[in-house]
């Protein structure tokens, strides 16, 4: 077996896989509750992108204010999940030498 080849082929793999990642971090994805009253939109990353409440829900006046207070509750709450699950694996895997950009 060609060393060469192989190691060319994990590097095209990997940058494959960079791309891919960069394209599912960009991709929306909706979720639905009430019937539709409710949608949220994410990112595949995993940050909330935009939330729409129905009229119905609540006081027009305070519609926007609410979905923009939820966007980022939640978003701030994803990113002390991830870092609070970074450091965790960091514990774990202290002293073991891990490749660069090395993801669980």
């Amino acid at each position: 077996m060609d060393m060469k080849a192989l190691m060319r082929q994990a590097q095209e793999m990997q940058n494959k896989m960079k791309k891919i990642e960069e394209e599912i971090a960009e991709t929306e994805f909706e979720g639905t509750a009430g019937g539709g009253l409710v949608k949220v939109i994410i990112l595949g990353n995993g940050m909330v992108k935009k939330i729409d409440i129905d009229d119905s829900l609540v006081k027009i006046e305070e519609k926007t204010v609410l979905e923009d207070l939820l966007i980022v509750a939640i978003n701030s709450a994803k990113t002390k999940a991830d870092e609070g699950s970074s450091a965790m694996i960091k514990k774990v895997t202290a002293g073991i030498p891990l490749p660069a950009g090395f993801k669980f």
